[in-house]
């Protein structure tokens, strides 16, 4: 059973930068479907990057609101997801959350958030 914790949130200025972490344990398939997702109060949940866990940044993906300012990674060393984020904006603030699947990540994969078997509990951003 996959675990996911994430940290790294916080409050911070627009322009500023925060870089978001996501533990994972408990893996049994031999890949996984990374990804980060955000919820806004009032509004659904989107998908905001994902990343094959044996990938490299060609398998990278981001939704069109992010693409420029943030970048996922992550280090295999440490079983660790990133996401930095960079000259955030109000628009920005959400509880954000770390989610992965079996498998690899597709096209399109942020938009097919019931694909996503595992979560974190979500770590808060907010931009003023």
């Amino acid at each position: 059973h996959v675990q996911l914790v994430e940290s790294g949130g916080g409050s911070v200025q627009a322009g500023g930068s925060l870089r978001l972490s996501c533990a994972a344990s408990g893996a049994t398939y031999s890949s996984y479907c990374m990804a980060w997702f955000r919820q806004a109060p009032g509004k659904q949940r989107e998908g905001v990057a994902a990343i094959d866990s044996d990938g490299n940044d060609a398998s990278t993906k981001y939704a069109d609101s992010v693409k420029g300012r943030f970048t996922i990674s992550q280090d295999k060393a440490k079983d660790t997801l990133h996401l930095q984020m960079n000259n955030l904006s109000p628009e920005d603030s959400a509880m954000y959350y770390c989610a992965a699947f079996g498998g690899d990540c597709y096209v399109g994969v942020l938009s097919y958030i019931a694909d996503f078997s595992y979560w974190g509990q979500g770590t808060q951003v907010t931009v003023s």
